[in-house]
């Protein structure tokens, strides 16, 4: 499974960002985000599964971060709302077969 993220960049607190993540490969199944601050372990961000119908995301994120996901293409989405500097991470696309995939990882920087 290869992944190619793109989307990430610098915003005021405040503002909005969408990550895009594109994932080739057979009998992807769970999709999602991951972060990691400045400093901190990878944490988990949001995930959805296959059918989209279910979603899990980050007591910090939720309300402000939205995920989704176009099945057909193994395509899935952040879009993240009201962006605060703690928001602020190196943020990774996950993809699971029978193991943890992840891409190479899209700087997201919000200052105050």
């Amino acid at each position: 499974v290869q992944l190619q993220a793109s989307g990430g960049g610098s915003v005021q607190a405040g503002g909005s960002l969408r990550l895009s993540c594109v994932a080739s490969g057979d009998r992807i199944a769970v999709m999602g985000w991951y972060r990691q601050p400045p400093g901190k372990e990878r944490e988990l961000v949001a995930t959805i599964s296959r059918d989209a119908t279910q979603t899990k995301y980050a007591d910090s994120v939720k309300g402000r971060f939205i995920i989704s996901r176009t099945g057909y293409v193994n395509t899935v989405y952040l879009q993240m709302n009201n962006l605060q500097p703690e928001d602020s991470g190196v943020y990774y696309c996950l993809a699971t077969t029978n193991r943890f995939n992840w891409g190479q990882g899209t700087q997201v920087t919000v200052s105050s």
